[in-house]
Order: C-alpha cells, then structure tokens, then sequence
C-alpha cells in the first residue's frame, strides 16, 4: 500500500480520543487528466487542516475495494476516494461495519455520485465536505452478491458500456459512450427479459435501468422518483424490442420525463429477478456480467459526507 502521512497542529480537530482526525485517502491516479494535480491538492489542504493522510494509490481493479476493507478497523475517521463512480463502487464493496462515513473528491469521466450528492467539483471545496459536511445514511443496491451506489443496466445500456473504446474513452471522455451508443443500436439484437418483483408479479421487456438514484450518465434520469435514502429500488424497463424503442427511451433520458406506456414503464421494489439468455449487465458504470441476476437492496448502508446546505 502507498502511503503518505502528513500531520500539522490545530485545524480542524481531533477525533474522540483528542489526537489529530486521520482520514484514509484511495485516490486513482489516472481517473481523469488533472487527477494526479487534484491527488497532491488535497493532501496539501487536508496537512493545512491539521490532519493525517495515509494515502493509498490504485494501480489496477480491485485496489480501491482491498485498500478500503484493509482499513475498515484501523480507526480512521474518514474514508475519502479521489476518483470516479467506477473507483467508488469498489471502495463502497470493500466497506463493513467498522468503516467510517465517506468522502468523496470528484474524478474520473462523469461523478454521477457527485452530481447526486450535489457535492462540489472544487478540490479545496470538496475536502471541506469531507472534513465538515454532514455524514447522511444512504443505500446500496445488490447486483448478485456486488454491491452498487447508483443504478445497474441490463441489456442494452450494458452493452454500450461494455463496447466502448477504452483508448477513445481517454481521449474524448463521455464521446467514447456516445459512439459506442451509435454503433450497438445500428447493431442492436434484443434479447426478452423476464422480470419477477417482490410481491410476485412478472413483467417482461427488452432492456432495463433498475436505479438507486435519480441521476443517470450526469445530469440525466431515467427514474426521476429514485433516491439514495429511499429504502427501494426503481426501475425504467422498456417494454418493446427494436431500434425505436432504444431511441424513445433515449428521448425520454434528455428530455428528463419517464418512458411511458406503450414504450415503458415505471417498477419500485426491494427485489428484482431478472431473466435473459447472455443479456449483459453494468453497475455503475462498469460491465458485472450477465442474466439471470437478483438485483435488491443491501441491508448494509454507508454514511456519505453532504454538503451542510
């Protein structure tokens, strides 16, 4: 594990005990271009406030999600991750009990989270959440045994985000998703979902978008009811096979209103049974697979640092 630990007097604190607040830092190294810079910021403001740092780089996949369970019991009094939803996900997978509340420092191609969360894109401003903000229960939803902060996509919103060109993604960021879009719906092959919810009831369709959140893809939403404190899940499923429906229910995600009937419809619960032959599967944001797949809320929460206001 990479560390740096830096500690000044005063600031902002300490923790019960009266010793200096200690906050462990996972940050992705390459999670958007200035990601290094906005690293170094935040080590610089977080020593200004008189707190320890012991930072831990990711190097590769499974790194953010190690480095949070290691330091699940180790006393800090913040969890912070500097990166994007992907980096986030697996920190959130490596949380237990003991974990403190968490922190986040925006990065990477789109922070759905943040746009969520309404926390601030400024480094210095988002450091300033993290230390005084306030820790607010929120869910997680379950994809399998998986745990996801925003939403999972089955069909064809996972195969987009399976498909896109990594090395165009590094150069032209939320682009890369846009053509890869373009290409799977020129190509697009439909696959029947079925889908049993918790009170027993089976609905069927062609594509889904099953939401512990409102925001989707930035500042667009397919549930417009969804919400991380909300005890459910909600999900957009599209009804009919084909190129139209895909753009209908694009239309709907710009123009910020549900997919309607005949097109879509709109299912809250706990739990979701979802059945499709090689139906792929995304969770915030990264492929996780394919069908058949139980998707429900986790029983474990986390606190999520808030801005005061």
């Amino acid at each position: 594990m990479a560390k740096r630990r830096v500690v000044q007097k005063g600031g902002v604190g300490g923790n019960i005990k009266g010793n200096a607040m200690r906050i462990q830092l996972i940050a992705n190294p390459v999670a958007g271009r200035n990601a290094e810079a906005a690293i170094t910021q935040a080590q610089r403001y977080f020593a200004s406030q008189g707190v320890e740092v012991d930072l831990c780089l990711t190097r590769g996949r499974g790194d953010a999600e190690m480095y949070a369970a290691q330091g699940a019991d180790r006393g800090y009094d913040r969890l912070v991750v500097a990166g994007g939803d992907g980096t986030v996900n697996e920190v959130v997978n490596g949380m237990t009990a003991g974990s403190p509340p968490l922190a986040v420092l925006p990065a990477g191609t789109t922070n759905v989270l943040a746009l969520e969360a309404e926390l601030p894109w400024r480094v210095d401003q988002a450091c300033a959440v993290a230390l005084h903000g306030i820790p607010t229960a929120i869910h997680l939803g379950l994809a399998g045994e998986r745990r996801f902060v925003l939403m999972a996509g089955i069909g064809f919103d996972a195969a987009v985000v399976r498909d896109v060109d990594l090395s165009l993604k590094r150069r032209v960021a939320k682009g890369a998703y846009l053509i890869s879009a373009c290409l799977g719906w020129l190509r697009l092959r439909d696959t029947p979902l079925r889908i049993v919810d918790d009170r027993g009831a089976t609905h069927h369709g062609f594509g889904a978008i099953i939401s512990n959140a409102r925001s989707y893809g930035g500042k667009f939403t397919m549930t417009p009811e969804a919400s991380l404190v909300a005890d459910c899940l909600d999900v957009c499923l599209i009804l009919r096979p084909g190129r139209l429906a895909q753009l209908m229910a694009g239309m709907a995600l710009v123009s910020g209103r549900p997919l309607a009937y005949p097109w879509g419809e709109q299912l809250r619960g706990r739990v979701f049974v979802v059945s499709g032959d090689g139906v792929p599967v995304q969770i915030d944001g990264d492929p996780a697979g394919e069908l058949p797949r139980t998707f429900a809320m986790n029983p474990f929460m986390i606190r999520l640092m808030v801005p005061n206001s």
